[in-house]
C-alpha cells in the first residue's frame, strides 16, 4: 500500500535532518504505528506521507505509484489528515465545520451530524466552535479527518486530551475504520495506545528508525517475562518478583514450595519499557 525508502527531510540547509534516511512499508488495512518522544520526527514523516511537506529525498510510493506522479487532487480526496492541533474554525458551529470541510471533497462524504454523534458531539453539534473545550475541539478536528471517507488515513495523536472514556470511543472507531479496509498511520509518544491499537510500530529517535515490528514480537525478542508472586509472612501480605528464564525458574519453583503463595501472575514488559531500553530515551 505504502513503501517509503531512504527518506530524508531537513528545516535547514545545514544538513541537520529531521527525516533521516528511514525506510518502511505499510499493508493494506494495516494500523501502523509511528513511535518516539516530542521532536523524533513523527509528523516531520506523517507531512511528507500525507502531502503537507514537499518530499526532498527518498521515494513514497502509494499502490505501486510514485507520490509524485499522482495528481494531488485524486491523492487528497483519498486519504484524511488528523492532526495534533485541531483546525477547526472557531466562528462557525461543529455543524458547519464538518460541512464545510464535506464539501472541498469530489466523492462522498459522511453525513456531518451522523459523525458528531460517533464522537460525541451532537448535542454541541449547533454550538460554535469556538465555545468547544480543548478535548471538544480535539473530537471535532477527529471527526473532520473521516468526513471525506478516507482509505488513507493519518492520525498524530489522536486521543491527546481525552478522558479515557472518550478516549476508549476514538479507539473503538479507529478499529472500525480499519475493518473496512482503511489503512492507518498513526503518530503517537503513547505507548499504550500504540500497544492496544498498532498491527506494527516504528520507533524513532533522532529522525532514525531503532526497531520496527509488532508490539508482541518487540516484547518478546527485547524483554524479560517476570511472576510476581504474594505471600504470606507470618501475618504480613508480601511481594516478590522473579524472572522467568531457564536460569531463574528453578528460584521460583523452590520460593514456591517454601512459602504459602496467595496469588501468581505472570507479567510481560510494556511498551514504553522496551522503548527505553531500545533508545535509551524517556518519552517526554
Amino acid at each position: 500500500m505504502i513503501e517509503v525508502k531512504n527518506l530524508f527531510y531537513a528545516y535547514t540547509k545545514h544538513g541537520d535532518y529531521a527525516v533521516n534516511d528511514i525506510s518502511f512499508d505499510i499493508k493494506k488495512g494495516e494500523i501502523f504505528g509511528f513511535l518516539g518522544p516530542s521532536g523524533a520526527g513523527k509528523s516531520t514523516t506523517q507531512g511528507v506521507l500525507s502531502g503537507l511537506l514537499k518530499l526532498q529525498k527518498g521515494s513514497v510510493v502509494i499502490d505501486g505509484k510514485a507520490r509524485e506522479d499522482q495528481p494531488d487532487k485524486d491523492f487528497f480526496n483519498r486519504i484524511g489528515v488528523g492532526f495534533e492541533r485541531p483546525n477547526v474554525y472557531k466562528k462557525l458551529s461543529g455543524y458547519d465545520n464538518l460541512r464545510f470541510h464535506a464539501s472541498l471533497y469530489d466523492g462522498e462524504t459522511e453525513d456531518p451530524m451522523t459523525v458528531l454523534q460517533r464522537v460525541g458531539l451532537a448535542e454541541e453539534g449547533k454550538k460554535k466552535a469556538g465555545a468547544y473545550s480543548k478535548g471538544m475541539m480535539q473530537r471535532l478536528g477527529f471527526a473532520r479527518s473521516m468526513i471525506n471517507k478516507p482509505d488513507i488515513w493519518f492520525l498524530d495523536e489522536p486521543t491527546m486530551g481525552l478522558d479515557p472514556n472518550t478516549a476508549n470511543s476514538i479507539k473503538g472507531i479507529i478499529r472500525s475504520k480499519q475493518k473496512e479496509g482503511t489503512t492507518i498511520f498513526l503518530t503517537t509518544h503513547n505507548m499504550f495506545v500504540a500497544d492496544e491499537l498498532c498491527d506494527r510500530v516504528g520507533f524513532i529517535v533522532d529522525g532514525k528508525i531503532v526497531a520496527l515490528d509488532s508490539p508482541k514480537h518487540l516484547k518478546l525478542k527485547y524483554g524479560k517475562p517476570t511472576a510476581r508472586v504474594e505471600y504470606m509472612d507470618g501475618k504480613t501480605l508480601k511481594t516478590e518478583s522473579f524472572g522467568l528464564t531457564p536460569e531463574e525458574k528453578p528460584r521460583l519453583q523452590k520460593f514456591i514450595g517454601e512459602h504459602d503463595i496467595k496469588t501468581l501472575h505472570s507479567g510481560e514488559p510494556t511498551l514504553e519499557e522496551i522503548f527505553i531500553q531500545l533508545t535509551g530515551r524517556g518519552l517526554e
